[in-house]
């Protein structure tokens, strides 16, 4: 076991190159945490968001990006038990992955499927956990029912895609590029738009029989907020999981009233603190990944000391997928 390890490190919040990489003390758990030999990260909008001190959570610094990850784990602190020294597993820590070893509570950790690469185990927890919850938990989808996916070749879009289709839904897909919209219907999505198409709010309500989309997984936010009201279907239900526009978006009640709308914030870090909830989701993702219908889609993969630019290759729109940075390399 070495001494020292590489790590990113961020002490001043800001832009991605404000992340540094530097050689730190191999950390020790402590009770109830475990180590691992870090394989992947799976990189999140959420991760830039925090470097940047825009998220949900005030960043405290200095610390290391990387919320989810997946490794080896190589030490156990006291009082774990029912994980062993050597299993592969997958993390939700909230911060320290990128690192070539990170801790994690043993609360936080994912048993990973034998046939996920490690990239793929990277690639799992966070997309397809808020996709599920997006989807059944908070959206309460129904088979046959279509759904509004936003930002369709992304790592949460792909995985929407795949879970709507598994559970029997219909998907219309946005996204900026023909490229990325050709990725949505090779997932299965039964109709493709240009998010930037003059007409895309008729023809997503045209989508759905004319009648507007039931449910919209919103991730857009600023004024396109205001163009998934106007898409979605009387009685619709839009869950707002993220806003990679960075701008302000306004709601007045009145245009929920008018159709009987249900708004509704889903965040992640909150639902895992909801056992049954999570239980439940386990469960379905389990069965769902086992019968191969759900294949977390890696995208781009980067060394540790390409970070930045990962990170704003991901804030500029440029990737597809997860995008994935591996420390080993």
């Amino acid at each position: 076991m070495p001494d020292t390890m590489k790590a990113i490190v961020v002490e001043r919040l800001g832009p991605p190159d404000v992340m540094e990489l530097r050689e730190l003390p191999v950390p020790q758990p402590g009770p109830g945490e475990v180590r691992l030999k870090v394989e992947a990260v799976g990189i999140n909008f959420a991760d830039a968001l925090a470097v940047a001190g825009e998220y949900l959570t005030r960043t405290r610094l200095p610390y290391t990006p990387g919320m989810e990850f997946a490794g080896v784990v190589d030490a156990l602190g006291e009082g774990v038990s029912g994980v062993q020294v050597g299993g592969r597993v997958a993390s939700l820590a909230g911060r320290g992955g990128l690192a070539e070893y990170a801790l994690s509570p043993a609360a936080a950790l994912i048993p990973v499927p034998p046939s996920f690469t490690p990239a793929q185990a990277a690639a799992f927890p966070v997309s397809y956990f808020t996709a599920y919850h997006g989807l059944k938990t908070l959206g309460h989808g129904k088979e046959g029912e279509w759904v509004l996916v936003q930002a369709a070749a992304g790592a949460l879009g792909t995985a929407s895609i795949q879970l709507a289709k598994a559970l029997g839904m219909q998907v219309v897909a946005m996204a900026s590029t023909e490229e990325k919209l050709a990725i949505a219907r090779d997932l299965g999505a039964d109709v493709t738009l240009l998010q930037d198409d003059p007409d895309r709010v008729q023809k997503v309500r045209d989508a759905a029989g004319g009648k507007g989309v039931p449910l919209i997984l919103e991730v857009v936010g600023g004024p396109r907020f205001q163009e998934s009201l106007d898409m979605a279907a009387h009685r619709g239900r839009v869950i707002v999981i993220g806003n990679a526009s960075r701008e302000q978006a306004h709601l007045r009640p009145v245009e929920l009233m008018k159709r009987n709308l249900t708004v509704t914030g889903l965040w992640l870090t909150s639902l895992m603190g909801d056992a049954e909830a999570t239980r439940e989701a386990a469960q379905a993702l389990t069965q769902l990944v086992g019968s191969g219908r759900v294949v977390p889609q890696v995208g781009p993969t980067y060394p540790l000391s390409e970070s930045a630019r990962a990170f704003q290759d991901l804030l500029d729109r440029k990737t597809t997928g997860k995008v994935i940075i591996e420390p080993g390399r």
